[in-house]
């Protein structure tokens, strides 16, 4: 509800005119300098900070996929065959060729010697020439099938030196990887857990700075109220010096008070004036620290709730405490323990780096040219997929060291941790001690106010009947005086003194 009710004094406020007054309470105040504070933007944007990396951080158990393009211009190309294999294949049909020739020649010799021996055989005309013939027909058939051949060899040899030829000067390939990790040694675990941890000391950052804000303002305020109360006082006190100072004046044409006397009362009423002015300086610079706490413009003209109050309704702040609750409510025993555990997953993390560590990999790759049918240049590609093990053998006690500075680590934040408990039970117990002396003094102040009261009106009552002097006067005002600004500080102490306990208990909250 405190919240509604302030949330709507803001927007009322911002539809005033400009120059207008704005009645502003302790709640109002302290939303809009929340609202409008640089440090808690900061504190806002720190925890989206924290709270992006610890999404971050659960990325890493999920398979990771990249694809990779690649483009690359060579000088030289691959060469299946060298340059002799190049230049034999297109002629390997001559090469043949030539050889049959010459076992032609040699069979030609051989049917030459064939005839002279059937000659002398004394083998008739008759049946030696059909056989001539054949052999020559045979011969000539023979010849033609070597030629023949020799063209088909030389076309088949070339078309193999062709297919061979590979022109990968221009190379393009591409690969879809997925990564999927199995097992980092808890690397990924002790991450995460940094992470959350990270989230949570944003979190309490952000806590403490608001507390620390509402602690300002409610300062400021009860100062601006302290001074304005003082301010009426004090004006108060001129005006009953004043009619003094015109009493005194009166009975000095008279004849019956002195000069001495007029003088006196003069010099109590130039320091009621300077005192009245002082307190307006005061009350001016303390509110232009308010409208600059709450982000409004420093000369705004604001009036605050409490400060025209007849009596601030002060009632005793008498909390049960327990010390425990400022242990589990205070956001920095909160951050020193996120600071604890972050110390020891920062040991488990640096742990891994001994363990072995294991991924599952597939994907699917191309290139241009391709030798998954021949060499071709076309796109072709195929599927992978495989098992990454790594596995940590000797790195000169790297790790050890490591993880030994970072269980140093651990044991100095838990140091820290203990003498942080320490200190705020210290200052739970001064701050309760507090509250209780700023309650004896409020009793006794308003008991001071009771009698100064009746003294004053006993002195002005007696100095206008002429039984007592102007000086007893002056006293019995001074007396007076000096008891209504004691409660008002009084009261101001027992408000303030409750907001310091709420802040050592980790309670203050709009």
């Amino acid at each position: 509800m405190k919240r509604h009710w302030a949330l709507c004094v803001w927007l009322l406020t911002l539809g005033l005119p400009a120059g207008a007054q704005q009645l502003l309470s302790l709640d109002s105040c302290r939303a809009m300098a929340l609202r409008t504070n640089k440090q808690m933007d900061v504190s806002h944007l720190k925890r989206d900070v924290a709270k992006n990396i610890r999404k971050s951080m659960r990325t890493k158990y999920l398979p990771h996929i990249s694809a990779i393009g690649t483009y690359q211009f060579t000088s030289r190309e691959i060469s299946l065959l060298n340059d002799e294999q190049k230049a034999a294949l297109p002629n390997i049909g001559t090469t043949i060729g030539s050889m049959a020739k010459g076992g032609m020649a040699d069979m030609a010799g051989s049917l030459t010697k064939m005839g002279s021996v059937l000659s002398l055989l004394n083998i008739p005309p008759q049946m030696l020439e059909p056989m001539q013939q054949e052999m020559a027909t045979m011969q000539q058939n023979l010849a033609q099938g070597v030629n023949n051949a020799t063209g088909m060899l030389n076309a088949g040899g070339q078309r193999i030196v062709d297919a061979l030829h590979t022109d990968t000067r221009n190379l393009w390939a591409g690969s879809i990887m997925a990564v999927q990790p199995v097992f980092m040694g808890g690397s990924i675990i002790a991450m995460n857990k940094m992470a959350d941890l990270g989230e949570q000391m944003a979190s309490h950052s952000e806590e403490a700075r608001r507390q620390s804000i509402i602690y300002s303002v409610d300062k400021i305020y009860w100062q601006v109220v302290s001074l304005k109360h003082k301010k009426r006082l004090a004006e108060s006190f001129l005006a009953v010096v004043q009619k003094l100072d015109n009493d005194v004046q009166k009975m000095i044409a008279e004849g019956v008070a002195t000069k001495s006397d007029g003088l006196s009362v003069n010099v109590k009423l130039n320091e009621a004036e300077m005192t009245v002015q002082k307190v307006n300086d005061g009350l001016v610079l303390s509110k232009m620290l308010l409208c600059q706490t709450i982000g409004l413009p420093m000369n705004e003209d604001v009036t605050l709730a409490d400060e025209d109050a007849d009596q601030l309704s002060v009632a005793p702040y008498l909390p049960q405490v327990d010390r425990e609750v400022a242990m589990e409510n205070r956001p920095e025993l909160k951050m020193l323990d996120n600071t604890v555990a972050l110390t020891k997953q920062t040991t488990n993390l640096l742990k891994a780096g001994n363990l072995p560590m294991v991924a599952v990999m597939g994907g699917y790759s191309i290139s241009n040219p391709s030798l998954y049918n021949g060499f071709e240049k076309k796109f072709k590609g195929i599927w992978n997929v495989g098992v990454l093990v790594r596995v940590p053998i000797w790195n000169w006690g790297d790790v050890m060291y490591k993880v030994r500075a970072s269980k140093g680590a651990t044991a100095i934040a838990a140091l820290e941790r203990q003498e942080a408990r320490e200190k705020i039970e210290l200052q739970v117990n001064q701050t309760s001690f507090k509250v209780e002396e700023a309650n004896k003094r409020l009793a006794m102040a308003e008991k001071s106010v009771e009698k100064a009261d009746e003294n004053l009106r006993m002195a002005t009552v007696g100095f206008s009947e002429g039984v007592i002097t102007p000086a007893t006067v002056m006293e019995a005002q001074t007396a007076w005086l000096q008891a209504k600004s004691q409660h008002i500080d009084a009261q101001i102490d027992v408000l303030l003194s409750a907001v310091d306990l709420q802040k050592s208990l980790g309670i203050l909250a709009p």
